[in-house]
This record gives C-alpha cells, structure tokens and sequence, in this order.
C-alpha cells in the first residue's frame, strides 16, 4: 500500500519519482525493525518525506546525511543551479534551510536526524548498524565511491541498500552512481533485487 504523505510531494524540490519514492518508503517500512535508516544526500527533502514517513508509522528514526552544498551539477553556472538556494553572502549553496521547512511541514523532525556534514566525515566513527541505506550523493566518481565505501558496510543482514540515478547507458545519464551498483553487485555482500526507475536496490547477505 502506498505511503500516506503528510504534504503535497510535488512542491519539493528534488528529482526523485514517485515509484521511486514509494519503493524507499516500502523498504523502510520493511526494514524498520533491523535498525535505522540514514539517506546519503537530503537536498531540500523529498526522499527524507518518503522514508522518514515510513520510518515514523513504524517507530524508528532516519539520519538524513548532507553537506547541504549542493552536488557539483547544483554550482552556480551549472545545469541543475537553483538561484533560491544560493546562499549570497558566502557565495555557496545552502539547501538546508529548506530541508529545515520541509521536515517541519511534514511534521518530521521528531523522526529526522540532520547530519550537516560530508558523508565521509560523518561515516569516520560511526556504530550503528543500519537498516537501510539510500545514496543519492554527489555523482562524481570521487563522491559516489566515498558514499559506497562509507555506508555499505554498516548495513545489517537483511538490511537493504538503495542507490539513486542508476544508467547502464552512458547517453541517459552519469556513470558513477551505475559504477558503484556494479560494485554491489560483485561483492558478494549483497542480493541483487529488482531495479525501480533509476532506483537500485539490494539485500544485505
């Protein structure tokens, strides 16, 4: 059964399509009782919406990890710049104002932890084991590697790993998130489960 938003998602900034969505709400939901979820790149919060929605009807907690810099197509000058979020005064990005009015609209910040931080740093001395982990962070292969190899390993058995943007063909899309798909794939830690839209998915062994 589809999640119930608490907002109307469409007026959140983002670029994640509702069957994708609705797959991570499903799989939080799914995974709740293994651990807590934490999503790699929050931008202004739609995927928090759907996951920390599930993760809320089920009781658990979602750490949402984000710099709030913006990925490197989200620069100014660049093809996904957002003038709104351009923070003038120091001349850099700033998403996490509106990821902050997105939680409160979504009555979220009882269930949503920020990490304002590189998902690198914030991975360094960290214990928990996950139940679920959505990367959806910068597509340079620098980034997306740094995602992978931060946060895979603290998946629980039975836990699962979500990973955004995937393109197999090069003329639809950046190859770095596709890159550490494959990385998954050959490691032997996970299982392979059905892809949704972009959305690549994966149970911890």
């Amino acid at each position: 059964m589809p999640v119930k938003l608490p907002l109307n998602i469409n007026q959140i900034k983002g670029f994640l399509a509702e069957d994708e969505g609705q797959a991570l709400a499903d799989y939080a939901s799914e995974t709740a009782l293994i651990g807590p979820a934490l999503e790699v790149g929050s931008y202004c919060g739609k995927s928090t919406v759907y996951i920390g929605t599930a993760c809320q009807q089920a009781g658990n907690i979602l750490y949402a990890v984000d710099h709030h810099r913006g990925s490197e197509e989200h620069q100014l000058g660049e093809e996904y710049h957002d003038p709104d979020l351009f923070d003038v005064g120091v001349q850099k990005m700033n998403s996490f104002r509106e990821f902050r009015i997105t939680m409160a609209k979504a009555n979220l910040e009882d269930t949503v932890i920020p990490i304002v931080a590189p998902s690198g740093l914030a991975a360094k001395r960290w214990a928990t084991p996950l139940g679920m982990v959505f990367i959806d962070g910068g597509h340079s292969i620098e980034a997306a590697l740094t995602d992978y190899r931060s946060w895979a390993g603290h998946i629980a058995t039975g836990g699962i790993l979500a990973i955004h943007d995937i393109f197999p063909d090069p003329k639809d899309g950046g190859q770095a998130p596709y890159d550490i798909y494959k990385l998954a794939l050959a490691s032997g830690l996970f299982e392979q489960l059905d892809r949704v839209n972009t959305l690549g998915l994966f149970r911890r062994r």
